[in-house]
């Protein structure tokens, strides 16, 4: 007989709704029993003459929960109840309720939209929302409002906020059930964590502490295998002797993971487990939680181009589910790695995996559906940006057109189980690439600190004992075994290639065309990339002197990339892999190191150039469009007569005449216009310092422009002698100097557009004497004391007693002859 759980309170309603509207959303917090008792009842009522498939996040939780359901009902896995997860199969003709992981749902969907022989698709632990799970409940959604109107569709949470979900589902019903747990006492650190401290070392510390002070299963969350595997070393020797130790994550061996689940036969068991164990998996006789506070989810990273796990805080609502695990049997506490204080700081919720991932892979699956992202039912939309910046990474992969349609090798590329990038070099190379792609999809095998150099890790995974005998390079030998089992599935998957054998590094710049980088000039082995990035390498690292490499990781640095694997490859190979995308180019472009114009012709793959030569015959309208990029970078240089027709144009333009706008800003942002055509001869910084801007800027004006200017804002003043003197109007009034002696007969001040300029008067020694706006006043008044100053000073030239009489002269007297 099945144990009486709380979720049987809600099957009636549950399975009343799915009669009527064949759809519902059911909330049960964890240990409820949703997972394995939901399926079973839908099946014995008899809602659906289809097989009914339930979508489980992970593996372990798929195996397990098939492995349950069918114990219930007295089989084994295989008959009425089977699952199917990558690389393994427990089905029959017989199943009618069938557990698989979530992107086995996508491929079932591209490949039968109809979805023949399945009656109901259930979304269990829906909360987590993979990009996977977003994916199919909006494919589902299509296809039974489309194709399958009969088609019954279940989302099942723990935690989330049912009622967007609903809605989104066709205002469906939310059923809820409540689930059975016990109080769980929480204790906080006294005080923050050293900080000299390891995190290994202190978690270790705290589940010796609650080993000693408890009684009962511990289960401790850790973010991943690796700090599993440390923590699992120091609390050796420290625990009583009846504690095992029971290690819990994906990547484990079945039987392994079965141990860490199943009820301890003798003593007290102690599971150090991933995120796998919040809420998809029931664990026996566990009373104490120990949290580490960290989390290792799915983000994008730009380094490596593709998904990656990174370590991260917690958030509360994780925290909260992880607690809920000590109180499922009996009352239960949990300690947190963290104070009371710190926890405030946490982040609510984990975002959406469709919000933080990278989208390459629902690009091409779209792609293949035929669909954009608004046209489907999402949650949570793509990012706009996001998705665009994936469809172009496929279109250099050949996976879509240039319309963005689909073309024949992304529906290859689709149906492998790999990111688009391995999926294509997986594609084209064949089944040699198996061992590089299982690689590149999962972490490195080797201890940290170890080379970048990616045939390092290639040696280990292709002889493991060859490579422990002579290498000092430390091989996580569950890693390398886990990704050779992984290369031998993809091999079998793989097709064979048509082409010649190619080397590891080629099959490299296959998954990575944009992340082949060619070494700068100096002495620090940096790099700029192919995609047009730059990359650094460690100065004491084995492939520092490469001059070409493939970068198949980087830290995602937006300003220059730190290398974490590479594979050094020849100029040949990139050659016989990119012919037809390396090109000559001519280069005329501004170098502000040199502050002149460089002419290059340059052989280039991308941002590479593979070849550099002198431009001896660059044409000058290049050389002048370059120079532009120079004037822009020096800026606008003027001389005196520039500076005064440009204050002339803008009097004009502030009285409300049609003249062009002159600022600078106007002046730079028009530039090419204006200036282009004459910058012929000007290449460098000295060459741009000697040119008067004044034909161009006068260029600008029309010739009807040109004459009101001069009408009404004259550039010179004609002196009594017929000589022209240049007004300047940069200051508060219009303004001329002259030799006072070239005055003589003005009976009446010069004016301007009705306007009185401001003469300045000089010595024939060329200094200013008098500045005046009134020069017949000037005259009348203080001539007379200039004049008697000046006459001992320079007694050759004339100073009549009335100017206005006078001649104007700029002449001297003769000397007299001795």
């Amino acid at each position: 007989m099945t144990p009486r759980l709380p979720i049987h309170d809600a099957i009636a309603p549950l399975l009343d709704a799915l009669r009527v509207r064949g759809r519902a959303v059911l909330q049960a917090p964890p240990g409820a029993g949703k997972t394995t008792v939901v399926p079973l009842e839908i099946w014995r009522a008899n809602l659906t003459a289809g097989r009914i498939l339930m979508l489980e996040p992970r593996r372990l939780a798929a195996r397990a929960a098939a492995e349950r359901m069918a114990q219930t009902i007295g089989e084994t896995p295989g008959e009425t109840v089977g699952y199917r997860i990558r690389g393994e199969a427990k089905i029959s003709a017989r199943t009618r309720i069938e557990v698989v992981t979530e992107g086995i749902l996508t491929r079932m969907i591209q490949s039968d939209p109809e979805l023949s022989g399945v009656g109901a698709v259930i979304f269990d632990e829906f909360h987590e929302r993979s990009l996977n799970a977003d994916l199919g409940l909006a494919l589902c959604l299509e296809v039974a409002d489309a194709l399958r109107d009969d088609l019954m569709l279940l989302a099942m949470s723990a935690t989330l906020d049912a009622e967007p979900v609903a809605d989104l589902m066709g205002d469906v019903p939310v059923i809820t059930s409540q689930g059975r747990s016990y109080p769980v006492e929480t204790r906080w650190l006294d005080r923050p964590l050293p900080k000299g401290k390891r995190y290994e070392e202190a978690l270790a510390d705290l589940v010796v502490q609650a080993a000693d002070a408890t009684s009962g299963g511990i289960l401790v969350f850790l973010p991943g295998e690796g700090e599993i595997r440390r923590v699992e070393t120091l609390l050796k020797g420290r625990l009583s002797p009846d504690c095992q130790i029971r290690p819990l994550f994906g990547a484990m061996d079945f039987a392994a993971q079965r141990a860490a689940i199943a009820p301890s036969d003798q003593g007290r068991k102690v599971v150090l487990a991933t995120a796998i164990a919040e809420t998809s998996l029931t664990i026996q006789d566990i009373r104490v939680v120990v949290d580490g506070g960290r989390a290792r989810r799915a983000r994008f990273d730009p380094g490596s181009g593709m998904s990656r796990l990174v370590t991260e805080a917690v958030t509360r609502a994780e925290a909260t589910q992880r607690a809920g695990r000590a109180g499922r049997v009996a009352e239960g506490i949990c300690y947190r790695l963290w104070t009371k204080g710190e926890e405030g700081a946490l982040p609510p919720f984990p975002p959406a995996e469709i919000e933080a991932a990278d989208l390459s892979a629902l690009a091409l699956e779209l792609a293949l559906w035929g669909a954009e992202p608004e046209g489907l039912p999402f949650l949570t939309p793509p990012n706009p940006g996001s998705f665009s910046e994936a469809q172009s990474l496929l279109r250099m992969l050949g996976a879509l057109d240039t319309g963005g349609r689909i073309t024949p090798h992304g529906r290859t590329l689709a149906a492998l189980p790999l990111h688009p990038r391995l999926a294509h070099m997986l594609a084209v190379a064949g089944p040699d690439a198996a061992p590089l792609a299982a690689l590149l999809a999962d972490r490195d095998p080797l201890a940290r600190g170890a080379p970048v150099d990616l045939t390092l890790r290639l040696a280990a995974i292709r002889d493991y004992k060859a490579y422990c005998d002579r290498s000092p390079h430390i091989a996580n030998r569950g890693a390398v075994e886990r990704i050779k089992a992984e290369a031998r599935r993809l091999a079998r998957q793989a097709r064979r290639a048509d082409q010649t054998t190619m080397s590891d590094a080629e099959m490299a710049a296959l998954a990575y065309p944009d992340r082949i980088g060619l070494r700068r000039k100096g002495d620090q082995p940096r790099y700029v990339l192919s995609g047009g990035k730059g990359a650094i390498l460690p100065e004491e690292d084995t492939l520092a002197s490469a001059r070409l490499i493939v970068a198949t990781d980087l830290d995602g640095n937006p300003r220059e990339a730190r290398i974490r694997q590479a594979i050094q490859i020849s100029e040949a190979e990139i050659r016989a892999l990119y012919a037809d995308q390396i090109a000559w180019r001519d280069v005329c472009s501004w170098s502000k190191r040199e502050r002149r114009v460089v002419a290059r012709q340059q052989e280039c793959f991308g941002a590479l150039v593979l070849d550099d030569r002198h431009w001896k015959d660059a044409p000058a309208e290049a050389i002048a469009q370059a120079m532009l990029d120079g004037v822009r970078d020096l800026g606008l240089t003027w001389s005196d007569a520039a500076h005064r027709f440009l204050a002339r144009v803008r009097l004009m333009r502030d009285a409300g005449e049609d003249m062009p706008d002159m600022s600078d800003a106007a002046l730079m942002d028009s530039i090419k216009d204006w200036l282009l055509p004459y910058l012929k001869g000007v290449k460098t910084a000295q060459d741009w310092k000697r040119f008067d801007m004044l034909d161009a800027l006068r260029a600008r004006l029309s010739w009807d422009q040109m004459q009101a200017l001069d009408q009404k804002v004259p550039g010179a003043f004609t002196t009594p002698l017929g000589r022209k003197i240049p007004i300047d109007y940069s200051g508060e009034h219009p303004e001329i100097s002259l030799r006072l002696q070239e005055m003589f007969g003005q009976t009446s001040h010069p004016m301007v557009a009705r306007t009185p300029l401001r003469v300045t008067l000089l010595s024939p020694g060329q200094k200013p004497v008098q500045t005046t706006m009134d020069i017949p006043g000037f005259w009348a008044n203080s001539y007379a004391d200039v004049r008697k100053d000046m006459r001992g000073r320079y007694p050759r030239h004339p100073w009549p007693e009335d100017p206005t009489q006078a001649d104007p002269t700029l002449r001297a007297k003769p000397r007299k002859s001795r």
